[in-house]
């Protein structure tokens, strides 16, 4: 089938591929800079490198409560912002919404607010200084998911960690290895500014500086008094656990906006989940015999700890059901995520199906969102599952035993759900360990290809061992590659946005800092040669590749980073376990994000601008005249009306906004499409999902 689209694109007249391999733009340009020195570059000089401050401020602190937004934040987005850093800002306010009760709402009129723009680097004020709009930067090379997040904590009013007063108790600053000029950005903050909040010292916050933070050379400038944590400060991944803590202590916060419920397994009460009726149970397990070894939370690392429910198919007669059934759940209306891994050691006919139960006293019923039989047999698998619940409901895992021979059965383990969109697409990196021991610097492995929601297809290239030049880091590219819906799609391809996330494969999805990036198609970038169009269709501007199955497609030119993640760093948290990795993608339309947002004027300030206007307008001794009072009166209230209009109007082109970002083209699942092996060489290292 492969082979019958593809054949069908030589019908359809265009020009001959122009590229003999991969061209690839690294949008660090070779760098693996931090905040700091994107704000040194751009010449910036600002209070502990990058929290600005107006002439008249004083140090303003996390103490005090005047300091505080509402746990709801407005905001606004200025033209002036890259479109790639609107998207990742839209993704850092999902991650806060996941982790924290701290929310973000489009500015509709409210008297403060973050307004965000492109300026000359990445900085913001600490707290809420009632200012009105109270602007924040994310300028070039400003657009990763922890760099907004570390931004807009100090926004919500917190300092560096390493400005904490107890910081010499856990760090050297090497004051010789110091620009002499930014020493001044190592001060601490003693309790009558600022509070730890009762949180212990975090070399993994968000929020500490790097290692080399304002050196001179190539000698660190702070250095941990636990050397296992040199290579720990200065993440920029997203936050840490002592991170949230903070958040949730400062804005008392009792839980998260979207997150509803996460499972390991771990607890006697198996997380309030209960079994259906029947002879079959599911069963909490530690290991099975024909099935797996260990959990997947713990790979049996923990003695004493590591469970998982197995539903024993094995055991079970042909048509026979188990049902394991959650405790009712709250999620928010509209659409929600389940996410959870399955190992499968059944027969290939068995069936594991995944309902949802509603609340409704007038029809209750089951409603089925997914069935998984067959697939990837014999090891821990990650599923997504896009729900859409509307008010308090139970999931529902239902295991039928086929008519197959079978030597295990299913096993679940870490449960998460909440009210967000999953993730499109999952790639299983397996026997990850080897790959980096044995793939060449300069060499990379590419996933399978996806199509997304609009029908474009893609496909990510990872070096494992870097680019040529960089070891030491895993670098990512994002590639458009040849599909079956390309006659029909817009050439170049307009404002697609990729997330390419390597999965933190921690429990709970509050503690997972998964790392990101995100690269969008401008449909008006050019080649270096510039004749064609970077984006445009992958026939017309990339090379052909040759599958091992001798079926044949295009890959067109590349972007991504060189410096996606240090080694060191992969092999912190669990990027890897039980020698696996796990990469989540999701290729979204951000079109609507080239829309200017609606200006609004809060009524206070149109109320009292129209006074200061009708006050130097009137003449002497209009103040004590009636006419003139009403004809004033009447204006403001005129102004009135009108921003109650302009905030309605900013309603329905967020509501519309959101509308359309929904609005996809269906496309019919092509199992085929995305098992094909890219490469020859490297087939056996893929996995689909």
């Amino acid at each position: 089938m492969a082979l019958g689209w593809t054949a069908l694109f030589f019908g359809l007249g265009l020009a001959a591929a122009k590229l003999t391999g991969d061209i690839e733009t690294d949008v660090d340009e070779g760098h693996d800079w931090d905040i700091f020195n994107i704000n040194d570059a751009a010449g910036l000089d600002l209070l502990d490198g990058d929290i600005e401050q107006d002439e008249k401020s004083t140090r303003n602190s996390i103490l005090g409560d005047q300091y505080r937004w509402p746990t709801t934040i407005p905001y606004y987005l200025e033209d002036s912002l890259e479109m790639n850093a609107k998207g990742v800002i839209l993704k850092a306010f999902d991650q806060y919404r996941l982790k924290t009760c701290i929310d973000f709402t489009p500015w509709s009129g409210e008297e403060n607010y973050i307004s965000v723009y492109k300026g000359s680097g990445c900085f913001s004020s600490v707290g809420n200084q009632h200012v009105g709009k109270q602007r924040l930067s994310i300028g070039s090379n400003c657009d990763r998911l922890g760099t907004v997040e570390h931004e807009f904590l100090h926004a919500l009013g917190f300092w560096h960690e390493q400005s904490r007063a107890d910081r010499d108790d856990y760090v050297n600053i090497v004051w010789d290895h110091i620009q002499p000029d930014k020493k001044h950005n190592f001060k601490t903050y003693d309790d009558t500014l600022s509070s730890a909040l009762g949180v212990p010292y975090d070399y993994g916050s968000v929020m500490h500086y790097s290692k080399t933070s304002f050196n001179v050379g190539s000698e660190p400038s702070i250095v941990p008094r636990i050397p296992h944590f040199m290579d720990v400060i200065g993440q920029r991944m997203g936050f840490s656990a002592s991170d949230l803590t903070k958040v949730n202590r400062l804005y008392r916060c009792t839980k998260s906006s979207t997150f509803v419920d996460s499972c390991d397994f771990e607890l006697e009460n198996i997380c309030g989940m209960i079994q259906g009726p029947g002879e079959a149970k599911w069963e909490k397990r530690s290991s099975v015999s024909g099935g797996p070894p260990t959990d997947f939370s713990n790979m049996g690392q923990c003695e004493g700890k590591g469970f998982f429910m197995h539903f024993s198919t094995a055991s079970a007669a042909p048509g026979g059901r188990a049902l394991l059934e959650s405790r009712w759940l709250y999620p928010k209306p509209g659409a929600q995520c389940l996410q959870f891994f399955l190992h499968n050691s059944g027969a290939a006919d068995d069936v594991l199906n995944v309902w949802v139960r509603e609340d409704d006293l007038v029809n209750p019923k089951l409603k089925l969102f997914k069935s998984i039989s067959g697939g990837v047999m014999g090891s821990w698998e990650l599923h997504n599952i896009n729900l859409n619940v509307t008010r308090k409901a139970r999931v529902v895992f239902e295991g039928v035993r086929g008519t197959g021979p079978s030597t295990g059965g299913f096993s679940l383990d870490d449960i998460n759900l909440s009210s967000s969109k999953c993730p499109q697409h999952i790639w299983h990196i397996r026997n990850i360990t080897r790959l980096l021991a044995t793939t060449p610097n300069g060499e990379k492995v590419y996933s399978p290809r996806f199509l997304s929601p609009a029908g474009y297809s893609f496909q990510v290239g990872v070096y494992i061992n870097g680019r040529s030049g960089r070891p030491g880091y895993l670098a990512t590219y994002f590639y458009l590659t040849s599909g079956p819906n390309d006659h029909g799609l817009k050439w170049p391809c307009p404002w697609q946005q990729v997330t390419m996330a390597l999965m933190d494969q921690q429990s709970d999805i509050r503690q997972q800092i998964n790392m990101h990036r995100m690269v969008t198609t401008d449909p008006h970038k050019m080649l270096t040669d510039g004749t064609e169009y970077y984006w445009d269709d992958p026939r017309k501007v990339g090379y052909k590749v040759t599958a091992s199955d001798g079926s044949f497609y295009y890959r067109g030119p590349g972007t991504g980073t060189s410096s996606f993640l240090t080694h060191s760093r992969l092999k912190s948290r669990n990027f890897i376990k039980g020698d696996d990795a796990f990469f989540l993608f999701s290729l979204e339309d951000i079109s609507h994000l080239l829309e200017s947002w609606p200006l609004v004027r809060t009524a206070v300030q149109a109320e009292d601008s129209l006074v200061k206007a009708a006050d130097q307008g009137a003449p002497r001794g209009a103040a004590g005249n009636p006419a003139a009072v009403t004809a004033v009166v009447g204006c403001v209230a005129a102004m009135a009306v009108l921003v109650v209009s302009m905030v309605m109007a900013r309603n329905a082109w967020e509501k519309r906004r959101r509308r359309e970002s929904d609005e996809v083209v269906i496309i019919q699942d092509m199992p085929w499409f995305i098992e094909e092996p890219p490469t020859k060489d490297l087939a056996s290292v893929f996995t689909t999902p």
